[in-house]
């Protein structure tokens, strides 16, 4: 019996984000217990997202150039675990740093490739895309939660076994996708340099790399910021999973979100959202029921901003454009973003503390507030669109 593409594709999103869910919050405490500052950690963590700025162009080009996304996306699997062994002899500094920029370079290939591909799958169904993306939310779950339980009764080392042995799930995982064929347009696309200068996409992607720089000081230091205040690490494991538990259930509940809701209200509120939770986690930490709200807010501030925001991409470009508008949108937003919000906090944690290196945070999500309600002001209801 045949698996149903969507199904391989729900399979792939579960290990790629069940070794996220590895990697995002327990890395930094590893390097911390390697003996790294506040500042190396930033600098090193930031090397990440520069890779995902720089990277994604080069794979997206040579994707639409070939027509062909699978292949790559298999490469990547396993170009990015055998990248990941760097880790395992890297103590220092330099060696790290060399990890990660080899690991992000392999690994930025992927994520847009399979985002278009689903698109693809999905064609006139996109309100569909969180059906699929949601595995993605539950294998972070599910990884975040046994790794916080693991790392309370083993040595830190033991993340860099869980996070290859992740790695090599997505490696199988990606040999069972299937290329999905499309028909030819009925007319040349427009020139992209031409449609990525529209202001509401313009708008849109810069906004986007204001919500990826807000998220620089969580993605850093929430977990740091957490065993600091005396939260033990299943604690940590827990927080970060409910922030997951959110976005699963704004997945499950997007197509009837978007036939109610237009793009841009989706946007407006999810940027509102992430200023308040990011103000709570910096000064409200200590108070539990206020970090349990704020982690709540995750399902707006990734969930539903994500959904939209690939959903307006996907229905302003052609299927031809999609590989490099995607690999475009994470470059700006996960790259770019996430390279200036990672350094900065790293800059800020040490000398501001963490209730101003978080209100820097907000800060930048109401700049991009700011960029959707001017720059997406004709945005129609998502039923509306094509």
């Amino acid at each position: 019996m045949q698996v149903p593409p969507q199904w391989r594709i729900s399979a792939w999103y579960f290990f790629y984000f069940a070794y996220v869910g590895a990697f995002a919050p327990y890395f930094t405490l590893y390097l911390q217990s390697l003996g790294f500052s506040a500042w190396d950690i930033g600098v090193l963590m930031a090397a990440a997202p520069v890779m995902r700025a720089a990277a994604p162009a080069f794979w997206g080009a040579l994707s639409d150039r070939s027509g062909r996304r699978v292949p790559i996306v298999r490469f990547s699997a396993t170009a990015t675990a055998a990248a990941f062994v760097v880790f395992f002899f890297a103590k220092g500094f330099w060696g790290v740093l060399a990890g990660i920029v080899l690991n992000f370079f392999f690994w930025s290939a992927a994520h847009p490739l399979v985002e278009a591909l689903t698109l693809d799958h999905l064609r006139e169904r996109t309100e569909q895309y969180g059906r699929i993306r949601l595995w993605g939310s539950v294998g972070f779950v599910v990884t975040v939660l046994g790794v916080g339980m693991l790392l309370d009764a083993v040595p830190l080392a033991a993340l860099l076994w869980v996070c290859l042995g992740l790695l090599l799930g997505i490696a199988a995982c990606a040999g069972s996708l299937r290329e999905t064929p499309h028909a030819a347009p009925a007319k040349p696309a427009a020139s992209l340099r031409l449609a990525l200068r529209q202001p509401k996409v313009v708008a849109l992607l810069a906004a986007c790399f204001f919500m990826s720089a807000a998220h620089g000081p969580l993605y850093v230091f929430f977990s740091i910021h957490l065993v600091d205040h005396g939260y033990g690490k299943t604690v940590v494991g827990a927080l970060w999973s409910l922030g997951v538990v959110a976005e699963i259930l704004v997945f499950a509940f997007l197509p009837r979100l978007m036939r109610r809701f237009s793009l841009r209200g989706i946007l407006l509120t999810s940027f509102a959202l992430a200023a308040l939770r990011f103000l709570l986690i910096g000064w409200e930490v200590d108070s539990l029921p206020l970090l349990l709200a704020a982690q709540v807010m995750h399902g707006a501030t990734f969930g539903a901003y994500h959904a939209a925001a690939v959903t307006a991409l996907n229905r302003w470009f052609p299927p031809q454009q999609q590989g490099r508008v995607q690999a475009l949108y994470g470059s700006i937003s996960f790259g770019a973003g996430g390279m200036l919000g990672n350094f900065i906090s790293g800059m800020a944690w040490a000398p501001w503390g963490a209730g101003w290196t978080y209100t820097l945070g907000a800060g930048f999500a109401l700049v991009g507030w700011l960029l959707i309600w001017r720059g997406m002001r004709t945005e129609p209801a998502a039923r509306a669109m094509r």
